[in-house]
């Protein structure tokens, strides 16, 4: 590599301090990238992609591990590696959120009335199940969801609107059903009786 370098003209000692440092920084962002990705994909089953991804980030992650090995008395290559790594996982979080894969699954816990809620998921056509619960606070009513991960903005955007009160969790899911179910409230009296309850939306 120092011979290509060489004959653009760029001297052995602003290779050392400079051009490898920054191959490596970069070889090094391009693999963390590529591994947040696959992630991603390994998640919501896509197997295919996610293999190809793979191949690429230990690819490249040779390509810079060579490089340190093949200068291991140049420190600023020691300096590149850790940067690029952390400046890798700030870039393939942020692949992530622009890509937006998969689905989530979100729980939302108020004691407020939470009609508007269910409106909205009404009106986008997203599958929901609602219960009703007690807690230190009273009663509560708990609804779960399921939805592309693109659309969680605008439902999070929802909730601080109508209950900013509201307690709720999100968590990704690897695979979801196309049914749904809404469920009645709950009688309290039995510990089974809401099982009873249920039914199609």
């Amino acid at each position: 590599m120092e011979f290509f370098f060489a004959g653009l003209g760029i001297s052995s000692d602003l290779f050392a301090i400079v051009v490898l440092p920054l191959l490596i920084f970069f070889a090094r962002i391009i693999d963390v990238s590529i591994n947040t990705v696959r992630i991603i994909f390994v998640m919501t089953g896509r197997k295919g992609i996610a293999t190809i991804l793979g191949f690429l980030e230990s690819l490249v992650w040779l390509l810079a591990i060579g490089q340190i090995f093949k200068h291991l008395d140049n420190i600023y290559s020691y300096i590149a590696y850790p940067a690029g790594f952390a400046a890798g996982i700030y870039v393939g979080m942020r692949i992530e959120e622009k890509l937006a894969l998969g689905k989530v699954v979100v729980r939302i816990i108020s004691s407020e009335d939470i009609d508007s809620i269910v409106t909205y998921l009404n009106k986008h056509k997203f599958k929901y199940s609602i219960i009703s619960g007690e807690s230190d606070h009273g009663e509560e009513k708990i609804l779960f969801t399921v939805l592309k991960r693109e659309a969680l903005p605008g439902l999070k955007q929802k909730i601080s609107e109508e209950i900013p009160t509201a307690f709720y969790t999100v968590e990704s899911v690897k695979s979801a059903s196309e049914t749904g179910l809404v469920v009645e409230k709950p009688n309290r009296r039995r510990l089974g009786s809401w099982l009873a309850s249920v039914k199609r939306k």
